[in-house]
């Protein structure tokens, strides 16, 4: 592949990896959608990776499995992008967002008799961290 997406779709690896907004080049986000209908798709079979950017300067790539040069992104077989990729980045990303908030635990506490202080509150836990995501979209 030639050209450095803002968004990579990885088809045999199911991921889509944003690589603007809240990340970057160097520190991109990967998830992975696990939803095979979707992958199965024939418009897929040929497909390696897809290279996004929709800055009407340059065309977005496809990289296809067979060797054949690189193709432009044609959204009438692959459809629009949004719909297809991002929307389902999204889904995937909140859910991570909620399972990194689900898990953050605070260190063991204790009071001043080494006793272990209770577990934190809900009310505790949004007091050190901020409330539990509830949605998450990509600009």
């Amino acid at each position: 592949m030639s050209k450095h997406g803002l968004w990579t779709v990885i088809i045999p690896s199911k991921k889509i990896t944003k690589k603007n907004s809240d990340f970057s080049i160097e520190n991109p986000c990967p998830e992975v959608i696990d939803d095979e209908n979707f992958w199965n798709q024939a418009k897929f079979n040929n497909v390696n990776v897809i290279q996004y950017t929709d800055d009407n300067v340059d065309n977005d790539q496809v990289e296809y499995n067979d060797g054949s040069p690189n193709g432009s992104y044609n959204e009438a077989v692959f459809g629009n992008f949004r719909t297809e990729f991002i929307t389902r980045f999204d889904s995937a990303h909140l859910i991570s967002l909620q399972n990194q908030w689900d898990n953050n635990e605070r260190p063991e506490m204790r009071d001043e008799n080494d006793e272990p202080l209770p577990e934190e509150t809900e009310e505790e836990k949004i007091a050190r961290i901020g409330p539990r995501p509830t949605s998450y979209t990509s600009a």
